[in-house]
């Protein structure tokens, strides 16, 4: 395909993400509110924002391995996005906060069009960086949208939360829409076992995944616990659901350019600065009950997540071989899993002590930047070009947005 097609793809599977995310951040939001009302603690918030993540993981090893196996990624796809939209319309039908567990998390099946999505935008002909960044611009962008439709609702219409889900379901069959028109690129089927497959993973990368997994355990689903804190802090939905159309929006105009950075200066040193962001926003967080405060902090931690996402599937996109699909699914599955730990163990400090569960996260974000970067002559050349970094994000930042 040529470098054009490429863009096109970027687009299509972009509008594809916007929409289905559309409909599941008008879910996402209130979920918390929501399991709260039907009696679930810490806990049960701490376990939903792992399983939305962790029980699909499973799938999107399955899901990258077999792309790569029969060659074809976009039939895969196509199926994540169709049965993603049917689970949501269920989730509506939820009477408990048991069944409302349940139902998100077989939502997540739907995530299994993940690896072989971002398989296919790492055969393109473009930068890593950029492509992902681009591809999460368009996913954090559907999200605020998601965020604000919720607002709007909760505001001049007050539907209850059943009307809210089918409306969302909706909306995201309209993901189904684009995915005619991409054009999946021709490769050779790789007739291995799965087990086989991950064996024969470069060495290195599955040193990177390690690595990312412990990010990921701390950065499991925070603006849950977030929102929580916001609705103390002010009383009543809005305001919180107002901060994380704020989020959303920070991810969806900081993705693309923060890529861009990653192309430039080098995966790790974004990664670095995202990763030291994270550990002043959750440490922020612990220290503060003021809502001005926790909104910024809110802001802080969309750029954090733009710095840190795309990145780091572009880091796994330089180092994945022939077999993309099953190095793309084996990064996902591992993060799920990391998820799921992460999600439980912050539910628990939660129910004990609100603030520690920040200051936790704040000292394992600490032990991610060590781990990825490892010696103090590592950390030392990051800083001593930071030159050549604020050069780099200030041609971004005027190519971007002047």
């Amino acid at each position: 395909m040529t470098r054009k097609e490429d863009k096109k793809n970027i687009y299509l599977l972009g509008g594809s993400s916007m929409f289905n995310d559309m409909g599941s951040e008008m879910i996402s939001p209130i979920l918390p509110f929501f399991i709260s009302a039907l009696g679930g603690g810490g806990i049960a918030i701490g376990l939903i924002s792992g399983l939305r993540e962790g029980i699909s993981s499973l799938l999107k090893l399955f899901g990258g391995w077999f792309s790569d196996r029969i060659g074809k990624r976009k039939e895969i796809i196509f199926f994540g996005y169709l049965a993603s939209t049917i689970l949501k319309l269920l989730i509506g039908l939820a009477k408990s906060a048991n069944q409302v567990i349940a139902f998100v998390s077989l939502e997540r099946i739907g995530k299994i069009r993940d690896p072989p999505r971002d398989a296919i935008i790492s055969q393109m002909k473009i930068r890593k960086g950029d492509g992902f960044g681009l591809h999460q611009m368009f996913d954090s962008l559907g999200g605020f949208l998601g965020t604000v439709a919720v607002i709007l609702i909760f505001w001049l219409l007050k539907w209850d939360f059943r009307t809210i889900v089918l409306v969302a379901g909706g909306i995201a069959s309209l993901s189904l829409i684009p995915l005619f028109f991409v054009k999946d690129k021709k490769i050779d089927p790789i007739k291995r076992n799965m087990a086989d497959s991950i064996y024969n993973l470069d060495k290195k990368l599955k040193k990177i995944i390690y690595i990312l997994a412990i990010f990921s355990i701390a950065n499991f689903g925070l603006y849950m616990f977030v929102l929580l804190k916001a609705k103390s802090a002010i009383g009543g939905e809005i305001i919180p659901l107002a901060l994380y159309a704020f989020f959303g929006l920070i991810c969806a105009l900081g993705s693309r350019p923060f890529g861009r950075l990653s192309d430039k200066i080098g995966r790790k040193r974004t990664l670095f600065l995202g990763y030291i962001l994270f550990i002043i926003v959750c440490f922020g967080f612990a220290i503060t009950t003021k809502i001005t405060t926790i909104g910024i902090l809110f802001g802080l931690y969309g750029i954090t997540f733009a710095m840190t996402d795309p990145v780091q599937r572009a880091m796994i996109a330089d180092l994945s071989g022939r077999e993309k699909g099953t190095a793309m699914g084996y990064f996902h599955f591992i993060r799920g899993m990391a998820v799921i730990i992460g999600g439980l163990i912050a539910g628990f400090i939660w129910n004990f002590n609100q603030n520690a569960m920040f200051f936790y996260l704040s000292g394992l974000g600490l032990i991610a930047l060590f781990s990825l970067y490892g010696t103090k002559k590592t950390i030392h050349k990051i800083f001593h070009s930071e030159k050549e970094i604020t050069q780099a994000a200030k041609s971004i930042w005027e190519k971007h947005y002047k």
